[in-house]
């Protein structure tokens, strides 16, 4: 199975975080991770917020640094250009989504068309989540409890 982890299931490898048994289960079973070059800026951005917003040990910070720039070296990753920009212009014009999700989708669709193993879409944010469905993506979680 390819894995592919929008930021909000990346972080939960490193944020103890609802659902992050199953990610990391899920993780530990994948033949790949994949993901967008989008995502590395959004994690280092989350993982500062976090030290910044709770008490955090610096150890603790340095071995979630450290964690997470061992993970990104072994991802899959697709980055935004051109051939990427099209499949986004028809995404956003079908389903309400915003500029990262739209990336993170267009992303995984790529990927997901161009491998013959096991694909599954991982986000927590419902509308991504519908859309995937809608595009025919294998996703978990299948759908999240409303409010998400």
């Amino acid at each position: 199975m390819i894995l592919y982890l929008d930021t909000s299931a990346l972080l939960k490898k490193y944020f103890k975080e609802y659902a992050s048994t199953d990610v990391i289960s899920m993780w530990k079973k994948a033949m790949a991770i994949a993901t967008s070059s989008v995502a590395y800026a959004e994690t280092m951005a989350s993982i500062y917020r976090k030290k910044r917003e709770v008490t955090m040990d610096e150890s603790v910070f340095s071995n979630i640094l450290n964690s997470f720039h061992r993970d990104w070296q072994s991802f899959i990753c697709v980055e935004v250009n051109n051939n990427l920009n099209e499949t986004i212009d028809k995404l956003v014009a079908v389903y309400p989504l915003r500029g990262f999700d739209a990336i993170h989708l267009a992303s995984a669709m790529i990927i997901n068309e161009k491998v013959s193993e096991d694909f599954v879409f991982t986000c927590f944010d419902n509308r991504l989540l519908l859309a995937a469905n809608s595009e025919g993506l294998s996703t978990y979680p299948e759908k999240l409890e409303s409010g998400s």
